[in-house]
């Protein structure tokens, strides 16, 4: 379908309507997962490290996939659907390993191994970061897609929290696209807030459906993916290589916080689950799990529109500005971490 003739060759009216029809279809879809997800039992039983009292069903994650495939298959060109094919090939393994770990359980280092497949998966189709021109930017791939990959399944630990963290960033990535004219970028992005935005009328709290490790894994993947495909030319790198982290800094900000958090605790980061992150931590000074997942909204629309502000700003001002935004989130894991105390029960 070709929506710039539609439109009149408007990018910002086709993005608004593939997210839209993202929202209208996961609306659907979701539902019906649901229903998938109680006759096969995949449903996410409670237990002392989790929060939820009831069993609550899984596999929201794949009506997130379904939707972005569909809306992707139906308004994408062949054109653009051939510079897709390592994301969407990469995405998948991602979602099938989710599902497969949803149901039945799948080892850390299992994972991880399957998160190593995907990042290769699109070194080998040639997407992949391009800021030193050598082989250093095939490792900071794998290190950005793996680690963005983590950072969403890590903080999918509240109701609405993922889904929503996930959203924000693929709107903003959205407006990014659409401001260097970016269709086929932007277009991933729209798919993947719109999808977010419908999965989530049924994930607020209280949730009816989780995403799982289906949707956790997918998201991450695809985010980091779309950054990556990200391109400024009207900037120079010197600054713009900030957008990514600031649009997702929250989940990056999340893990960090984890990482230290159990290694100064001598636990391994890998395996070990707890109460100890960010949203955690916000709930238990806020005395309201919603109120938590608010706020880390509010924070991840701030950093993206500094992260916007950036893709148009001097050096000068990009840097100061992401500079003290870096200073900002070094004394906020202080504070959180060893001013007050550490980990807080919920």
């Amino acid at each position: 379908m070709n929506l710039g003739a539609i439109f009149g060759g408007s990018v910002d009216a086709s993005l608004l309507l593939i997210a839209a029809s993202a929202l209208v279809l996961a609306v659907g879809v979701t539902p019906l997962m649901r229903r998938l997800a109680l006759r096969t039992g995949t449903v996410d039983r409670p237990n002392a490290r989790k929060i939820h009292v009831n069993p609550v069903p899984l596999l929201g994650g794949a009506a997130i996939y379904v939707t972005f495939i569909v809306i992707l298959i139906f308004f994408g060109s062949e054109i653009y659907i051939s510079q897709v094919v390592g994301i969407f090939v990469g995405a998948t393994l991602m979602s099938f390993m989710g599902v497969v770990d949803d149901r039945w359980g799948l080892g850390s280092y299992v994972k991880l191994a399957g998160q190593l497949a995907a990042a290769s998966i699109l070194i080998v189709t040639d997407v992949r970061i391009s800021l030193f021109n050598n082989w250093l930017d095939i490792v900071l791939t794998v290190v950005w897609v793996v680690g963005i990959t983590n950072a969403l399944n890590l903080l999918d630990n509240m109701d609405g929290l993922a889904g929503g963290i996930a959203m924000i960033a693929a709107t903003f990535f959205t407006l990014l696209a659409a401001m260097s004219g970016q269709y086929f970028v932007g277009a991933l992005a729209a798919a993947t807030a719109g999808a977010c935005a419908g999965f989530l009328i049924y994930n607020w709290n209280p949730a009816h459906i989780f995403m799982g490790d289906a949707g956790s894994l997918f998201l991450g993947f695809l985010l980091a993916a779309i950054a990556i495909k990200l391109r400024f030319p009207s900037n120079s790198t010197v600054v713009t290589w900030m957008i990514p982290l600031l649009v997702l800094a929250l989940p990056i900000f999340d893990t960090t916080l984890v990482l230290i958090s159990r290694l100064r605790r001598g636990k391994n980061p890998l395996t070990t689950p707890g109460k100890d992150h960010i949203s955690h931590r916000l709930a238990f000074l806020l005395g309201s799990r919603r109120e938590a997942v608010l706020v880390c909204y509010l924070i991840s629309g701030a950093v993206g529109l500094a992260a916007v502000y950036i893709s148009q700003a001097g050096r000068i001002e990009a840097t100061l500005l992401g500079g003290s935004i870096f200073v900002a989130g070094v004394v906020a894991l202080w504070w959180l971490e060893f001013r007050h105390g550490g980990v807080r029960p919920t």
